[in-house]
């Protein structure tokens, strides 16, 4: 008997629609979607107990450089800015440096360029790889 209530088809069983009257009240939550919610909740919870755990059992006499390098503004952790600890000379000096580098790279590029050129003078002429022969050397 068993294998007779196998074969027929089962009811499939749908989640009911918003009705009209609660509709003001936005989209009705079916299963699915308290599912997708509930295990986003449960994953921050535990997130929340393991870094309350660390906390706990973090070493007070603990040090790093970069409490010291940073600032927290409303909680949130600002590393401490490296572009602003340059003066204006030391960024006059620096833009004065690049500059000048940046000339010395070109001007040895155009002596590279120039000395290439001097070994290529004679790529324009055909060579003349004739060998004349004069009746006196034979």
């Amino acid at each position: 008997m068993s294998s007779l209530r196998n074969a027929l088809p089962r009811r499939v069983h749908k989640e009911r629609a918003q009705p009209r009257h609660r509709e003001k009240f936005g989209i009705l939550e079916k299963h699915k979607d308290y599912v997708i919610r509930a295990r986003q909740y449960q994953k921050k919870a535990e997130t929340i107990r393991k870094l309350k755990e660390k906390a706990a059992f973090r070493n007070p006499d603990e040090f790093y450089f970069k409490m010291i390098k940073s600032k927290t503004v409303d909680g949130v952790h600002i590393p401490a800015n490296q572009a602003n600890t340059f003066s204006q000379e030391e960024l006059l000096l620096m833009k004065t440096q690049d500059i000048g580098y940046v000339l010395q790279k070109a001007q040895s590029e155009k002596k590279k360029v120039d000395r290439l050129s001097s070994v290529l003078h004679s790529v324009n002429n055909p060579s003349s790889s004739n060998h004349v022969y004069f009746a006196d050397d034979r």
